[in-house]
């Protein structure tokens, strides 16, 4: 029965991957849209999330600390707030947790369309993808709470795949 459950829920956590990362505009307070596309060239680590959630707030947090770190490694983290009124409360949310990346909103439609999510299909954020520097989505985690037990561990983890073993963070002990 759990075997059929996790077949039947499969299809809604997003398209095949890894594939082409669509067309997204970041709207951002005060300043132009932004487009996905104008980082192309970059490993890009990217978290859609709400302006209330405490688990994403969580994730803006570690983002910085992974976008200082990874800066000189060509990485670009990115994030997008999308939930009700995330237009309104995204100054806020850049206030308050100061994240070192840049910080658009959206709306729900779009996201869901980005991800290949049907938009009558129940999910939980943040939502992490990352794009290599192809264009190419290579991961997605939709409030993934495996994923995000480690957080910093397993985003790490992922960008050191997208930049080969080169640039390969330390092993922390």
């Amino acid at each position: 029965m759990a075997l059929a459950a996790s077949i039947i829920a499969a299809p809604a956590f997003g398209a095949q991957i890894p594939r082409k990362a669509p067309e997204f505009v970041f709207h951002m307070v005060g300043g132009p849209e932004q487009l996905l596309s104008s980082y192309k060239g970059k490993p890009i680590a990217l978290a859609f999330m709400y302006t209330t959630c405490i688990h994403c707030q969580k994730v803006a947090g570690t983002l910085t600390k992974v976008q200082e770190e990874y800066k000189a490694k060509g990485v670009q983290v990115l994030g997008a707030v999308f939930d009700k009124g995330a237009d309104s409360r995204a100054v806020e949310f850049h206030q308050k947790f100061a994240p070192n990346f840049p910080v658009g909103y959206s709306d729900s439609r779009s996201v869901l369309e980005f991800l290949g999510l049907p938009p009558d299909d129940p999910y939980f954020v943040p939502i992490l993808v990352f794009i290599d520097k192809r264009g190419m989505i290579r991961s997605q985690y939709i409030g993934d709470e495996t994923f995000l037990g480690q957080q910093e561990k397993n985003i790490r983890l992922e960008l050191d795949k997208m930049l080969g073993p080169a640039h390969a963070a330390p092993k922390q002990q």
